[in-house]
């Protein structure tokens, strides 16, 4: 789908780039293709970082605004995650081989079944064969990194006729500790992973499409440096169903409804760390079971989208706790929350003329959250007496964007106004220990729903060999939730500073500012840089948290038939501007280049694809900012994978 601006709704394949309102302007992009986990390639999107706190499941944030401000779905379907610590993010459950595409919308024009979404929303758009694709297609791919000894296979099936399809496969991932620059090994770093795919089709008469997907990931001992505990398993199931009407009427040109339904299941565990003065076990759980139903359609000027939605999910979360020679102790820690949320959206992009382009993007929804555990319920009672067990509340949006295009300017100017409501964790966590800050966190049932006005702006000036654009958004909070100190309260991990609860505070502000040019001499030739700057205060003007420093990306491409090759990289200013009240800790700036090369050979019906590179190739000893606290990046990494297709 095209879009009519192009300042805040974004794309990525696996192997380009799209910015959806402009026809054709994709950009191969040289990288590890097939064998690059989706953390990889969400790190390429702008407004996009990633919090990392090992090698495996990052976190994404957008707009420098984590997961309770983002909506991540997996082709339209809610995902919840099954861990207190955010160790498994939706995003952790899909892999490349079946990723279509990446789609991003910036701040609060979400995607129709986004909700929340104030930061920003991602949908993994998954890959299917389609109809009178190839009879029959084979791919094969396989990697290897050799910091970490990190290995890859991966194998999918194709098959397609004018009635049926499907796709399926497998891939498996393999890695051990990495080492940081210098050659000191990060211990507890390793990780695996399998994750299994079908995708089907039937179409019983023409434009009468039923489809259906089934997804199997699981991942063990995972290794998460930056924390106390490491993961034994994370498991998802994933399931749905679709019907779709393709060409309903000359108004509606598809109509596709979908339920579906999902359990994640997540265990840490801490008995492979040395030295742990309590073992303890922490499992978790979510479910949920939604659907949607969206029609499309064309009339004049206008291209619409109407979006109704629905889903409940059900969050269960608690600790076992072991001292030696004394009797168990046990505790919820997310005691058995369920969310029910109904809403209803509409876009509209309007071309005015050829020069002149709006878009209207709203949503309104209703959510209940009920606490089903007695026990959890009265834990909580203990410290916010006569709350009650659940409470309702409506959340919405509103974006409004207008865009103006000639003679290769593109100016835009866009606005919204949105709501959200706490989380599961911000409103019933018990005693949710962040080893970011050192501090145990309690919820609080009587939040108000956070509030924020976006405004956005961007100039863009292109022609073939050149373009330049400056870019930027501001975020005006208010009710800006966030854990502090109550000095009343003593902590219940051992070592912790203290005990925080989250509180409405009366405002916040969050500002980011993009400068991105390409430059294009000859045809062979690209060099491309993106330099980007972020600010964020709340109500007592202390910095936020994990807000990204001066950053610079620049790459330098080169292309000559079916090879492709690239030096780049990527440089950070000295993050002194962060948020001490909030537990965090300056960072050193850094330069890290890297190189790599990769081309596509076609063997008569055998097609192959080769990719070599090599990251930190200075070996430097870095972290970024959002390194929970502070574990090194890898050091220099060799990598090579190759993909096969038949």
């Amino acid at each position: 789908m095209l879009c009519s601006q192009d300042t805040v709704h974004k794309e990525t394949t696996i192997d380009e780039v799209v910015v959806s309102s402009t026809i054709g302007s994709g950009k191969k992009a040289v990288s590890k293709g097939r064998i690059a986990s989706i953390d990889e390639h969400l790190a390429k999107l702008s407004k996009v970082e990633m919090v990392r706190r090992g090698t495996y499941a990052w976190e994404p944030v957008v707009n420098n605004m984590a997961t309770e401000r983002v909506s991540t779905t997996i082709d339209g379907m809610k995902i919840f995650y099954a861990c207190t610590d955010k160790m498994d993010p939706v995003t952790s459950y899909v892999e490349s081989s079946n990723l279509q595409r990446i789609s991003l919308n910036s701040g609060l024009d979400g995607n129709p079944q986004a909700t929340g979404n104030i930061g920003g929303s991602i949908d993994l758009k998954l890959r299917r064969v389609g109809f009178d694709a190839k009879s029959s297609e084979y791919n094969a791919s396989v990697g290897y990194e050799s910091n970490g000894n990190v290995q890859v296979y991966g194998a999918d099936a194709a098959f397609s006729t004018h009635r049926f399809y499907t796709n399926f496969g497998v891939f498996y991932r393999h890695a051990g500790n990495y080492k940081a620059g210098g050659g000191k090994t990060v211990d507890f770093s390793q990780f695996q992973k399998t994750n299994a795919f079908a995708n089907i089709g039937w179409q019983h008469a023409d434009d009468h499409i039923i489809e259906a997907t089934f997804i199997y990931d699981i991942a063990k001992d995972i290794g998460y440096p930056a924390l106390a505990m490491d993961v034994k398993k994370a498991e998802g199931i994933i399931a749905s169903l679709a019907y779709r009407r393709e060409h309903l009427s000359k108004l509606f040109h598809r109509w596709e409804t979908k339920v579906y339904y999902n359990h994640i299941t997540h265990n840490m565990d801490d008995t492979k760390r040395p030295n742990v003065l309590i073992h303890m076990d922490m499992p978790g759980k979510s479910q949920t079971a939604g659907l949607y139903s969206l029609l499309q359609g064309t009339k004049g000027k206008h291209y619409f989208q109407l979006n109704y939605d629905a889903y409940y999910n059900k969050l269960f979360a608690d600790m076992t706790m072991y001292p030696e020679g004394g009797q168990p102790m046990y505790m919820l820690t997310w005691p058995d929350v369920g969310t029910f949320n109904t809403g209803l959206a509409l876009t509209d992009d309007i071309t005015l003329d050829l020069h002149h382009h709006l878009r209207l993007s709203v949503k309104g929804a209703w959510q209940h959250q009920q606490i089903n555990s007695d026990e959890g319920y009265q834990a909580l009672n203990i410290y916010f007496p006569g709350m009650d067990k659940g409470n309702s509340s409506f959340i919405g949006r509103l974006a409004v964007s207008y865009a103006y295009k000639h003679s290769g300017w593109t100016l835009a100017i866009g606005t919204g106004y949105g709501t959200r409501a706490p989380t599961v964790t911000e409103s019933y966590g018990y005693f949710l220990n962040n080893t970011f800050d050192k501090y145990d966190y309690i919820g609080n049932p009587y939040l108000k729903n956070e509030k924020a006005v976006e405004v956005n702006t961007s100039v863009e000036w292109k022609n073939t060999s050149l373009s330049f654009k400056v870019e930027t958004n501001a975020f005006f909070f208010q009710d800006y939730i966030i854990g502090r100190p109550d000095t009343r309260l003593s902590p219940m991990t051992i070592g912790a500073a203290g005990v925080k609860i989250y509180q409405n505070l009366k405002n916040a502000r969050i500002v980011n500012v993009a400068l991105t040019s390409n430059c294009q001499p000859v045809s062979w030739l690209l060099w491309e840089n993106h330099l980007t700057y972020s600010y964020g205060k709340e109500s007592t003007e202390a910095r936020l948290p994990l807000i990204a420093p001066w950053s610079y990306l620049g790459n330098l491409r080169f292309r000559w038939h079916n090879l492709e090759a690239e030096g780049g990289v990527r440089m950070a200013a000295h993050n002194s501007h962060c948020g001490t009240e909030y537990g965090e800790t300056p960072t050193e700036g850094y330069a890290v280049w890297h190189l790599n090369v990769g081309g596509h050979f076609q063997l008569g019906k055998l097609g192959t694809d080769i990719h070599l590179g090599v990251e930190n190739l200075f070996d430097r000893h870095y972290s970024t900012y959002a390194d929970w606290n502070h574990i090194p990046q890898k050091g220099r990494n060799f990598y090579a994978n190759i993909t096969f297709q038949l």
